[in-house]
């Protein structure tokens, strides 16, 4: 056995030393040969030595491989966003462009692009085709999308005059711009462009790249390229244009705007008379040829402006877009659109706002409004986004402002719609906190037990916020802070679901209009209650039809009628409460002669905004009052200017009208009772009504109510320093409450 084991561990040991040699041999092996490559590579590359200029220019284009290489690498980099932003589609996309009607067929104006690329090259005056090519790219033919010389030139002269004199893109650059990027002013919009003119002349021919630059460059006025802008300027085809029209139309496009006959004709031909020479310089024409258009220049067609409702046409673009996005009118971009838009109204509500603003806008220190008008069932009628669209463009009809107490209906729907209240039913004005929040009435002080009709009516601050408790009791919280959250998500459900868009924010205030809103959703959201509990989306487009004349989309057809948001009960019940607002509540001024109207006021922090949104069987209206900057106002409320100027917009709107009812809202035809209604409201006698009481019958309520405002003869003052104004004022307390002492 011990002779086995030694047999074993000999062999164990020779076959190890036989690996070991076997791998020093390998390396040795390898080390040698590699050394003898080693050496014949010195050997040849000794035979391939140079010295003195051959040795420079060696190491020279050494380096240069080497620099070549990694700008090649870096100019890929840059070169792969424009690659993303370049598409053959761009190549054959239409600009678009919106012919807009009013609710009679005629025409109401323009937005997005005139445009007209229906002529060829060819068919184009020489004389205009030099005019471009002087002012904007003489070696267009010659280089090969970027101009080298021409850059040059342009720093040159720039550097030397210390500001931009000339322009180093060439016409395939800014071909590029207009297609695929946009005004930018930066490196990487430069390094795109370059890049895609390359492309552009890669996949173009130069006369293909010319007449896409004359038909798609904006060229002031609303008009894309030479033939759309010849016929806004001058009312002739193109192709029919002289030399100074030439020369004016290629003036255009170096600064569209600035340079627009119909907005500086000086400027234009001052400008024209500059391609002229430039035309002259490149050799295009001689100065004999252009001494006639200097003589005579050109004129264009009188385009003063009629009065436009451009805030209207504004939206209703916007409105149009999207229902391009949609994909609900194809891919037709050259659009006639026929809108609701009613020219009287809309006439009657500028004037009323800049009447209103001009009178009494100083003393209030109110300096701007706004104001939407639609029917039930969302059709816009008319739009103001503010007193002067030339002096700002910014529409305030779409703008979110704070809503005050004109926000409380969708909490007082959303109460109703929990069948926890009706009309009739007592409610308290008392104390009411959540944690360390306690909202105050306008007066400072609590009316006790009363109708919830009076509450709505008097505008009663507490009510809404026990209204949001109430909520979320019913689903069986009992910790009050919790309930209220509960109850106000609710109220935040059921304002979206009426046609409000904009996010509510949850804050203990919210029901009392601490949220913000805009003109137009509030108009959309009271069109519920006007048509009986059916949401109404603001529309602009009855019918639209293409370039062809085909008609692609109608409103009743393709989105048909809204859905129903609100029970027809809680619908009538609301516009029960909100019938008495203009007649015994904080919204007199808004009363109509002749018209059963609802609606509410609103007033926020320290009189920011100041609201009146109401309706009738047939028309709804928004109407807000305040300063772009959210500077306070002069004790202004719900109850003044803006009630005042609903007045006057809807008592013209309505002249000539089939009257409609509103749903729940039986009119008044007793005359005494009538005059009666109009009174003031009784401070007190609701209180007596429902004192111990929990339900009353409406018609009883109805009929009290008449016989206790025949009675009074003296409103008390409740709170010192109140405007002298009828009715109790309608004003959400400072921060949207304040902290009960």
């Amino acid at each position: 056995m011990e002779f086995r084991k030694a047999n074993w561990t000999t062999r164990l040991k020779r076959f190890a030393l036989a690996v070991d040699s076997w791998i020093d041999d390998t390396l040795w092996g390898a080390g040698r040969r590699a050394g003898e490559a080693y050496e014949r590579l010195r050997s040849y590359a000794d035979r391939l030595t140079v010295s003195g200029g051959k040795r420079l220019a060696a190491e020279f284009a050494s380096e240069g491989l080497n620099v070549g290489i990694a700008g090649a690498l870096v100019m890929l980099m840059l070169a792969i966003p424009a690659f993303h932003e370049g598409r053959e589609e761009a190549l054959k996309h239409q600009v678009f462009a919106v012919t807009f009607l009013d609710r009679y067929g005629s025409e109401l104006g323009h937005r997005g692009a005139r445009h007209d690329d229906s002529l060829k090259l060819e068919e184009l005056p020489d004389h205009l085709i030099k005019a471009v090519l002087a002012t904007e790219d003489r070696r267009f033919y010659d280089h090969f999308g970027i101009d080298i010389f021409g850059t040059f030139r342009a720093i040159t002269v720039n550097a030397r005059a210390s500001g931009v004199v000339q322009g180093g893109s060439s016409l395939t650059q800014q071909l590029a711009k207009n297609l695929f990027l946009s005004n930018e002013r930066s490196l990487d919009r430069k390094i795109k462009e370059a890049f895609l003119a390359l492309w552009l002349e890669y996949r173009l021919t130069k006369n293909e790249i010319l007449k896409l630059y004359l038909d798609r460059a904006y060229m002031g006025g609303g008009t894309f390229g030479v033939a759309a802008a010849s016929e806004y300027y001058f009312g002739k085809s193109v192709k029919d244009v002289s030399v100074a029209e030439a020369a004016m139309l290629a003036g255009l496009f170096k600064a569209p705007t600035k340079y627009a006959p119909h907005v500086n004709l000086p400027a234009a031909r001052a400008r024209a008379n500059d391609v002229l020479n430039a035309m002259v310089d490149a050799g295009f024409m001689t100065a004999g040829q252009i001494d006639s258009a200097k003589r005579n220049p050109a004129t264009p067609v009188d385009r003063k402006r009629d009065v436009s409702p451009d805030y209207y046409l504004d939206w209703a673009f916007e409105e149009v877009r999207k229902l391009a996005d949609e994909g609900k009118i194809g891919p037709d971009r050259v659009l006639t659109v026929k809108t609701p838009h009613d020219p009287a109204i809309q006439d009657r509500a500028d004037h009323a706002i800049e009447t209103i603003l001009r009178q009494h806008g100083p003393a209030y220190h109110a300096k701007q409004a706004a104001t939407v008008v639609m029917d039930p069932d969302g059709a816009v009628r008319a739009i103001v986004g503010g007193r002067d669209y030339g002096a700002s463009q910014f529409n305030r009809a779409t703008a979110a402002r704070q809503p005050g107490s004109s926000f409380k209906p969708f909490v007082y729907a959303a109460a109703l719609s929990a069948g926890l209240y009706r009309p009739n039913t007592i409610v308290t004005d008392r104390p009411v906190c959540i944690g360390n929040w306690c909202p105050n009435n306008y007066g400072r002080s609590y009316a006790g037990s009363i109708p919830l009709t009076v509450a709505l009516a008097k505008s009663i601050n507490t009510i809404p916020v026990q209204m949001s408790i109430a909520i979320g009791r019913a689903t069986g919280e009992t910790h009050e802070a919790r309930a209220a959250r509960i109850g106000r998500m609710k109220i935040i459900e059921t304002a979206h679901a009426m046609g409000l868009t904009t996010p509510l924010t949850d804050t203990v205030s919210l029901p009392i209009g601490a949220a913000e809103v805009t003109v137009m959703d509030m108009a959309a959201g009271y069109s519920v209650f006007a048509n009986g509990g059916l949401r109404a989306k603001p529309y602009a487009a009855i019918d639209i039809h293409n370039s062809q004349g085909e008609l692609i989309y109608r409103h009743d057809r393709d989105d048909g009628t809204g859905k129903r948001v609100l029970s027809v009960q809680v619908a009538q019940d609301m516009n029960f409460m909100l019938s008495k607002v203009p007649t015994e509540g904080t919204g007199r001024r808004a009363a109509l002669d002749g018209v059963v109207t609802a609606g509410k006021t609103g007033t926020t922090n320290g009189y920011k905004d100041a609201w009146y949104v109401g309706y009738s069987g047939n028309l709804v209206g928004a109407v807000w009052f305040g300063n772009d900057d959210s500077s306070e106002t002069a004790n202004m409320t719900g109850g003044s200017l803006p009630a005042m100027t609903w007045k006057e917009i809807m008592q013209f709107a309505h002249q000539g009208l089939e009257l409609k009812p509103i749903p729940g809202v039986t009119p008044v035809t007793d005359p005494k009772v009538a005059a009666l209604a109009k009174a003031n409201a009784p401070a007190t006698d609701a209180a007596a009504l429902g004192a111990g009481a929990g339900h009353m019958p409406r018609q009883s309520f109805e009929v009290l109510s008449a016989v206790g405002a025949m009675f009074r003869t003296i409103e008390p003052v409740r709170a010192a320093g109140r405007t002298a104004q009828a009715g109790i004022q309608d004003l959400t307390p400072p921060g949207g409450a304040s902290r009960i002492r």
